[in-house]
């Protein structure tokens, strides 16, 4: 499920996206229209015959016309139905007592569906124009009957009928068949279509004005019966609607009666009724289209907030994030009087065996006094063995049955010999002042806890590059605006320092959320407490090296901050320094972290959309536009955070992985939640790839 549901999302998505575009004739929208002079494949009698065509043939299989009968005529009307003119041209038909063919589209009968019905219920006949008015000459056969089939499918959608009535597009009178077009005649007649050609075409969608209109609506010869072409839709169709009245007014003066083409050649009626099958599966193309036409519109205005949101919050991490390096880099910046007093740092391992050696010996380089709690819960390895073997001085080693992560810290803590407690994972290490840069903003009486520098070690592979970019760009810049905000959400596992009165006010390590360093941040900000982040307290960690590992790890932490948002939704309410995380940091992890990815993979099927059918040339350049728009962003976040750019080569492809997989992520998160599902603490399968030379301090992997 966690990839058929969200793969599943996304293709409905694009799906909706289509049909609206079907419904507004975006989507193959085609206005070529062939030429050709050659009619040598065309059957004589047809180019001298009458406008209605049987290309069915005889019982000899010729193909058959008939002529409208003298004294007769079939006002037809095209490109329809349009929500402006069809219902006034109906009511001068009504007034008149006259009934017409209306030759629709697919896509606007489906935007206007209860046109449709008003025509069928005023006795009028409906033929099919095709769905999005290409030139069928210039289309494959598959094309044709596709654009023949869901036409009859909006048709049966919308008032229940099928239509045995056929004009192509771009079409007249039957002597303008060529080797072109009259392929298409014969294709729709062996499917049992009758093509309905014009003896009259009026112009009126040049607009040439109503007198001119209605005298090229007259027969030419007095008495004969003729087919006349107009159009309600497609463009501004009032010198028509003044037309109309004077065309039937005249005619009727001089003895013509106006019928349809059923009427006029004596057969039944071209609208059948739809039952079944048929029936039902049109009412469902309906109900989606509508539901497609009514829903984009609001889910690109949803796009667009959120798109004005991202870069507000881009600008905004912008301008914080220079206020706090301006702030902290500043001559003779400091957090209060030096902080020398001894640390203890806590290490939950459970299976570490392949990294435990490099974390213990990163710490016994420190150039701060420590103390080293090891938590080994349960581990089935040789993490504790290792542990021992090492026998480093400042290493205390407590066993206990697997309890889960925050239990191993309470451990830890409640074994500690220190007031201030750094935090750090079994696969972590620290470089030799990574513990005396944390602790130093602890000379601030006021401050609970500081959040450290977490960098990804292993970044010379593509996941790990894009989980570097991710680390940089997202977490980093991120807790600098949330320390200028005073807001900062979650103090990273991998290097967290907090005072221990401050975590005994809170009851220690939560078990009741997957993230319990988020879980205890909020915590800390609803006692009172402020949090800050240390960006030369630097760890170097071991980030998951395949994609299905980053799914579990990003699982945990997407779940597990849903849970500690909802377990602290109450600090929106409170007053005072809870109450300002709760009205401020809330939003920010709500919108950003939780919503705003959930939606960021529609950007991307917008995207295929307008490349495969809106424009492709601005589809990418604004795609492309807003990407190195984002570059110059995360080579902003490089820059503060010190670090070489080359590993932006692959930011392109990190933001659309980045997406899918959040996207997918989020959707299963939200899954569990909904659903009261309860993760476990998953173990990551590590290499111990990151290494630290302790005499230099330089990483190594």
């Amino acid at each position: 499920m966690r990839f058929f549901l969200p793969v599943t999302v996304l293709v409905s998505l694009l799906a909706l996206l289509v049909l609206r575009g079907m419904a507004n004739n975006e989507v193959f929208h085609d206005e070529r229209i062939a030429v050709s002079v050659d009619k040598g494949t065309v059957p004589r009698s047809v180019l001298q015959g009458g406008p209605i065509v049987d290309a069915r043939g005889d019982k000899n299989g010729k193909p058959v016309s008939y002529t409208i009968p003298d004294k007769t005529i079939v006002l037809s009307f095209d490109d329809g139905p349009s929500l402006q003119w069809t219902p006034k041209i109906l009511k001068v038909l009504a007034a008149q007592h006259v009934h017409a063919d209306f030759f629709v589209t697919g896509s606007m009968a489906t935007r206007n569906p209860a046109l449709i019905r008003q025509i069928v219920a005023g006795g009028h006949e409906i033929g099919v124009h095709t769905f999005t008015h290409p030139d069928l000459a210039l289309q494959a056969s598959t094309r044709l009957t596709w654009e023949l089939s869901e036409t009859q499918l909006a048709l049966a959608g919308v008032a229940g009928i099928h239509s045995s009535l056929f004009r192509p597009p771009y079409s007249s009178t039957v002597d303008a068949l060529d080797d072109w077009s009259w392929p298409v005649t014969k294709e729709v007649g062996s499917d049992g279509y009758l093509t309905a050609f014009i003896d009259k075409d009026t112009d009126d969608w040049k607009r040439p004005g109503v007198d001119a209109i209605v005298k090229a609506a007259l027969p030419d010869l007095a008495g004969q019966g003729e087919m006349v072409l107009m159009h309600d839709a497609g463009g501004n169709r009032s010198q028509t609607l003044a037309a109309l009245p004077i065309i039937i007014n005249k005619l009727k003066s001089e003895g013509y009666t106006f019928k349809t083409v059923s009427e006029a050649l004596g057969t039944g009626s071209a609208d059948t009724p739809v039952t079944g099958y048929n029936l039902w599966a049109g009412k469902a193309f309906l109900w989606c289209t509508t539901f497609s036409v009514g829903l984009m519109p609001w889910l690109v205005a949803l796009l667009a907030v959120v798109g004005v949101l991202v870069f507000v919050r881009f600008a905004l991490m912008l301008v914080l994030s220079v206020i706090h390096v301006r702030r902290t880099r500043k001559p003779g910046f400091s957090w209060g009087d030096p902080v020398i007093e001894p640390v203890t740092v806590v290490v939950p391992a459970y299976n570490e065996q392949e990294c435990i050696t490099n974390t213990l010996l990163s710490l016994a380089g420190s150039d701060y006094p420590i103390e080293v709690i090891v938590v080994d819960d349960g581990s089935t390895d040789d993490t504790a063995a290792i542990v021992e073997e090492l026998g480093l001085p400042m290493v205390r080693l407590i066993c206990q049955p697997n309890r889960g992560k925050s239990v191993a810290l309470n451990t830890g803590v409640a074994a500690a010999s220190n007031e201030l407690i750094v935090m750090m994972d079994g696969d972590t290490v620290f470089e030799p002042s990574t513990v005396r840069e944390l602790v130093q903003p602890f000379g601030d009486p006021r401050i609970g806890a500081v959040a450290g520098n977490a960098k990804v070690g292993n970044r010379d592979t593509l996941i790990g590059a894009w989980q570097h970019i991710e680390y940089v760009m997202g977490f980093n810049l991120d807790r600098r605006m949330y320390d200028v905000l005073s807001c900062m959400p979650t103090i990273p596992g991998a290097v967290g320092g907090f005072r221990r009165t401050a975590l005994e006010q809170v009851g220690g390590m939560s078990d009741e959320t997957l993230a319990e360093d988020t879980d205890v941040t909020m915590a800390l900000h609803r006692a009172g407490w402020k949090i800050v982040y240390a960006e030369n307290a630097r760890a170097w960690t071991e980030a998951p090296g395949t994609m299905s590992q980053l799914w579990s790890q990003r699982y945990r932490w997407s779940y597990g901050t849903m849970q500690a948002m909802w377990k602290h939704r109450h600090a929106v309410l409170e007053r005072g320094p809870a109450g300002h995380f709760g009205r401020i940091g809330l939003p920010f992890v709500a919108l950003f972290m939780v919503f705003t990815p959930l939606l960021a993979p529609a950007i991307d099927v917008a995207m295929v959309y307008g490349v495969a059918f809106v424009d492709p040339y601005k589809t990418l350049g604004a795609w492309f536009a807003v990407l190195a728009l984002q570059g110059i962003f995360a080579w902003w976040s490089f820059h503060l955070d010190r670090e070489k750019p080359w590993h932006l080569v692959t930011l392109p492809v990190q933001q659309v992985v980045y997406r899918v997989l959040m996207y997918m992520v989020l959707l299963q998160s939200w899954i569990t939640a909904l659903t009261g599902g309860r993760l476990r603490w998953q173990k990551l399968r590590r290499t111990g790839e990151v290494g630290l030379d302790v005499t230099t301090g330089a990483k190594s992997s």
